[in-house]
């Protein structure tokens, strides 16, 4: 008898939809814009960069509106923009407008590090964006300057006052903390975070980065992370996560309540290393130089940009959407002895 749990049971394509052979339906489409960045954060790339990617090799505005039109087709219905820097490509305003009047219109959203969202958030909420996720690891300009090396902390709260006066809320903050570096600032962020206004998410470091220096033993876990939390917050766990990546919390009672401003008060957790979602996943990224990866972690890809530019029709790009997501494996396999860290790192692939 057959003990393959009951989210993996394998199934026969589905006309319409990416499906899978266990089962999963891919409705979340993460867009890469770049894989530049004006940040070197510790955890994705060394401090000089890396070698970027020919602008030829890019998809053009054009291209993507395609192949995300494609994807509506096939019961896509959220969009997230992503690098890199997705804001270091020019007319990011000009291409959400594009893809908000995509019909049945997706939900957009884009992940920034928020150095020019004072200069774009207002415009991007006029395009049709929903909101945005802003990653920021730190309230102390020196840690964020050793983390990043760059002295941009000022430029990060600035773009994420615009994004919250523009309103693309919730304003989300991703925020990874580090062994030795950040790792005492769990309940700080948290606390600002809610008098802010911003839903704070604690993202636990993943094997992404281009050094491949990634080591578990010094990963701070989301066991750590909530009970760091626990010391000062009383959190309830929320029923119903689906296949969103985030645990969230309830923030019940903790320090300066009468000041907070999220409403509800609450505070998410990935454990994508130690409590993976991997059953209930719904993503694939398409990254800026138009290839298809079925997962993160994946060490495989579907190239979508040779046949777009040699003529492709949309059923046959449809047909190699659906191709490329039906192998997917059932998870990430950090666990596994034999497991690779993929060759492209996070700010290639997109987050």
């Amino acid at each position: 008898m057959s003990h393959t749990p009951r989210s993996y049971l394998p199934v026969v394509g589905s006309p319409g939809r990416m499906v899978d052979r266990y089962g999963r339906v891919a409705t979340d489409l993460r867009v890469s814009l770049t894989d530049r960045c004006s940040l070197r954060c510790a955890y994705c790339m060394p401090p000089e960069g890396l070698p970027w990617l020919p602008r030829e090799q890019l998809l053009s505005d054009d291209e993507i509106v395609r192949l995300v039109r494609v994807a509506v087709g096939l019961g896509v219905r959220s969009i997230r923009l992503t690098g890199g820097e997705p804001l270091l490509r020019p007319g990011v305003p000009a291409l959400v407008a594009r893809l908000a009047a995509l019909r049945p219109r997706p939900a957009l959203s884009l992940t920034t590090n928020g150095l020019l969202l004072e200069r774009d958030a207002a415009a991007l909420a006029a395009a049709g964006l929903d909101r945005v996720n802003v990653s920021l690891d730190t309230l102390d300009p020196d840690r964020f300057r050793q983390i990043t090396f760059r002295n941009r902390h000022a430029d990060v709260l600035t773009g994420l006052a615009a994004a919250r006066a523009a309103g693309l809320t919730p304003v989300k903050i991703n925020s990874v903390l580090l062994r030795g570096v950040n790792d005492d600032e769990a309940a700080s962020l948290l606390r600002w975070a809610l008098e802010q206004g911003y839903a704070l998410r604690f993202i636990e470091q993943m094997p992404l980065d281009a050094q491949h220096g990634w080591d578990r033993n010094k990963m701070i876990t989301a066991d750590e992370v909530l009970t760091a939390l626990q010391k000062d917050y009383r959190l309830s766990p929320l029923p119903g996560r689906g296949s969103t990546p985030a645990e969230t919390w309830f923030v019940q009672d903790g320090p300066a309540r009468s000041g907070w401003r999220l409403d509800p008060p609450t505070v998410g957790i990935i454990g994508s290393v130690t409590r993976p979602f991997c059953a209930a996943c719904d993503r694939v990224r398409l990254t800026a130089d138009g290839q298809l990866r079925n997962c993160l972690f994946a060490t495989t890809e579907s190239d979508l940009r040779t046949p777009l530019r040699a003529g492709a029709t949309d059923e046959a790009l449809a047909t190699q959407f659906q191709a490329a997501v039906a192998p997917k494996l059932p998870g990430h396999g950090i666990d596994n002895p034999d497991f690779l860290q993929p060759a492209r790192p996070m700010s290639a692939i997109g987050g």
